[in-house]
């Protein structure tokens, strides 16, 4: 049976193969010297101070969400137009996670909507943009509301791995934020099979984030505090370690820093192939009347994680179902990026109501993400554009 064409796949060589093997051979499975490695790698490529690698995306999102003080009582603002995780890390520590609108080109967050909706919350602890598809938000705009209010800026990276913001540096360096969050999972720009990352500036924030990762146990030179116990004499006792604060398991293994480390040195080759393939969708479909690319800017800033058609599939005669399940006939995989956070039953008793985000909703009503990855060759592309061309007929 032949695989079919997925909208996200990942692409594993032999010497990411290798890598991986070599720790299996002479390395540390874990809590070795590969997950420095890799920190330090991710760091020095996105121009950020420090670099904490943890075991996914949310993990990333919870605990910077901690790092930053976020509690009960606080509210932290994000995109309706995202993975429920970039709200969830704010209820996991009893939090109020809420929304404000996108802008119907970019699908970001709307910085006039953000301002609209810090003016009225006086609680609003933490800002989570989130880069949309790898596009980056605007970003000064968003730092200037958080800094107005006393907000921290953590920014959802998960998809924008390689992306550089309008003045050209690149995202994860954290000059518009405090932190910055990134996804490894498999259909991501690079993969460690599952895992994730944060970038600061901020040493606090740094240790902080160091010690929540592995169970609240103090890190690097953090201060003792159960010295009755920690010293023999003026030497501290050989065994001795404290937890300071509760944390959790959120470690990184060796094996996937190794994976991790051999990808990244592939994402220059992963980010120009992503390119070429979106600007031949993007001519594909240039001033056609019932499709468009859902993104007005799909050039050299994005990391093009996804690429997300709208579609009119009213003016077609079509649902969006059906439409999927021709396509999946044909041996192709399309998905949606997202169902807005606000459209789970979960967050329904928020108090954001189906109507409130209508950027974000109209967008959802024509979203149809295509397959878009690093191993996707021409043939399969033309399939994928020639199948949307003849149903949209």
């Amino acid at each position: 049976m032949k695989t079919p064409i997925s909208y996200g796949r990942h692409f594993i060589d032999e010497e990411d193969i290798a890598s991986v093997v070599e720790v299996m051979r002479h390395g540390w499975l874990t809590q070795g010297p590969k997950v420095p490695e890799f920190e330090a790698a991710v760091a020095a490529r996105v121009g950020a101070r420090h670099a904490v690698a943890v075991s996914n995306g949310t993990a990333a999102l919870h605990i910077a969400c901690a790092a930053a003080g976020v509690s009960a009582g606080d509210t932290v603002i994000t995109s309706p137009n995202t993975f429920v995780a970039s709200a969830n890390c704010a209820a996991y520590l009893g939090a109020t996670p809420a929304l404000a609108d996108i802008d119907p080109e970019t699908l970001n967050l709307d910085p006039a909507e953000l301002a609209r909706h810090c003016a009225k919350n006086q609680s609003v602890r933490a800002i989570i943009p989130v880069h949309f598809a790898g596009l980056p938000c605007d970003m000064p705009a968003i730092q200037a509301i958080a800094r107005k209010h006393g907000a921290c800026v953590i920014e959802d990276a998960a998809h924008a791995l390689g992306a550089t913001y309008e003045d050209g540096s690149t995202v994860g360096n954290c000059r518009y934020s405090d932190m910055t969050t990134f996804s490894f999972h498999p259909v991501k720009m690079i993969t460690t099979g599952e895992g994730g990352m944060i970038t600061t500036n901020n040493d606090a924030l740094y240790r902080k984030l160091l010690r929540l990762r592995s169970h609240g146990i103090n890190k690097l030179d953090d201060p003792l505090q159960g010295k009755d116990h920690a010293f023999t004499g003026p030497e501290i006792n050989a065994w001795y370690y404290e937890m300071q604060e509760l944390g959790f398991n959120y470690r990184l293994t060796d094996l996937q820093a190794a994976l991790g480390t051999s990808q990244l040195r592939k994402l220059d080759l992963f980010l120009e192939r992503r390119r070429e393939l979106a600007n031949r969708y993007n001519s594909a479909w240039k001033d056609h009347p019932v499709v468009r690319p859902a993104q007005s800017d799909t050039g050299s800033r994005s990391a093009l994680h996804l690429y997300v058609l709208r579609i009119a599939f009213d003016r077609i005669g079509t649902t969006r179902h059906a439409f999927m399940k021709r396509l999946r006939e044909k041996g192709i995989v399309a998905q949606v990026h997202y169902i807005p956070v606000h459209f789970h039953p979960y967050y329904a008793p928020n108090g954001n109501r189906k109507g409130e985000f209508p950027h974000a909703e109209n967008y959802y009503e024509e979203a149809l993400s295509l397959p878009l990855y690093y191993g996707l060759s021409n043939d399969e592309q033309n399939l994928v554009i020639e199948s949307i061309n003849d149903l949209v007929k």
